[in-house]
């Protein structure tokens, strides 16, 4: 039986994407409610590094002579999300712990449950790979209304977190499960280089593993700032300072144990691979604009280094709440800009800027 707490209106004012630099607001359907899905009134959505890569027509979205792209528009974007919950279909509040009136959030992939991944618990590379604002399956949150279909993983958020605040529990998210393909140890040497909203709860999340140097590599300096803030030693600005030499001189010549590369940018992938010790951890977390050469001897005979992917959040959505909760990070200087989701296009070219933004939101 369906479960809501007000009678929904017929349409929503939406953001819809239909080509590369082609977003619209338009008015949609309100998405009605099935058995296990959850309705909500989307509080907060935010605007993160690869929706702008998808907007600019990055090959990863769009497709090229190689590949085809990821993008199915037209679609609602935005993966990153809290809602109020305005209708439970049958079985979705006893499955989820949810009632009307709570704050929700969804895991931004909603898995098939069939495939070999997600069979063998490895959900977050699921084969079919329905991302909340990217295929047609899973339309996202740029919008009044958002429907988190059967299946999907979703969280209660406690409301003690205010929802311009949980908005950042996705990027939070993702910036924890990379930490952890760092394997980091107990007073090891970290680096992050790219410290956007992304790297920001990387530098937190890493803190949380005892390094003993966190060095955090940016051209902005208030980012860099703001990197300390919230956990990083040092902050390297490769527009002052060579930051090779630097992390060499700062480790006794050896480098860093654990690189994590965050900016999206070729030269940060080089430049760590120069910066990091023989047996360490290279971690390859950005969505590349174009494909990156690198002289893969290093990786190799040079150094034997582990290289690391990390995709998306598996399991740590949990571990981003509670660090919320805590106040681990200064999140209401890292939310920046709030936005009314008619202002959607001045909130990607904010981003696409960079200069006076960290994270930006829309508010429907």
């Amino acid at each position: 039986m369906l479960k809501n707490a007000i009678e929904l209106p017929k349409t929503m004012a939406s953001v819809v994407c239909h080509g590369p630099e082609d977003y619209r607001l338009e008015e949609l359907p309100v998405p009605t409610v099935g058995p296990g899905e959850v309705l909500v009134k989307v509080k907060s959505a935010g605007i993160c590094a690869s929706d702008l890569k998808c907007y600019l027509g990055a090959p990863l979205f769009w497709g090229d002579a190689t590949r085809k792209g990821y993008c199915e528009p037209p679609i609602t974007p935005g993966h990153e999300f809290v809602g109020e919950v305005v209708a439970l279909g049958e079985g979705a509040g006893e499955k989820y712990g949810l009632e009307i009136g709570d704050l929700a959030a969804s895991e931004q992939i909603v898995p098939c449950w069939h495939c070999r991944f997600c069979m063998t618990g490895k959900y977050w590379m699921c084969q079919r790979h329905d991302i909340y604002g990217f295929r047609q399956n899973t339309p996202g949150a740029m919008a009044e209304f958002m429907c988190f279909p059967a299946g999907a993983l979703n969280h209660k958020v406690p409301k003690s977190i205010p929802p311009h605040h949980a908005v950042f529990i996705e990027p939070l998210a993702c910036s924890i499960h990379a930490v952890q393909r760092g394997d980091i140890e107990f007073q090891d040497v970290v680096v992050i280089a790219g410290v956007g909203p992304l790297g920001l709860g990387m530098v937190a999340a890493a803190k949380m593993k005892g390094p003993a140097l966190l060095i955090a590599v940016d051209f902005n300096d208030q980012r860099l700032e703001m990197a300390k803030r919230c956990g990083a030693d040092i902050g390297l600005n490769p527009a002052k300072v060579n930051v090779v030499d630097e992390v060499r001189r700062l480790t006794d010549g050896y480098g860093c144990d654990v690189y994590i590369e965050a900016t999206g940018h070729p030269q940060a992938v080089i430049d760590g691979l120069q910066m990091i010790r023989k047996l360490g951890t290279f971690v390859e977390f950005s969505v590349m604009r174009e494909p990156v050469t690198v002289d893969w001897t290093i990786i190799g005979d040079t150094k034997e280094l582990n290289i690391h992917g990390a995709h998306l959040s598996p399991h740590a959505y949990p571990v981003a709440i509670r660090m919320l909760e805590q106040g681990l990070l200064p999140i209401d200087e890292i939310v920046t800009h709030r936005l009314p989701l008619a202002d959607f296009q001045k909130g990607i070219d904010m981003v696409a800027s960079g200069k006076s933004s960290i994270k930006v939101t829309l508010e429907p």
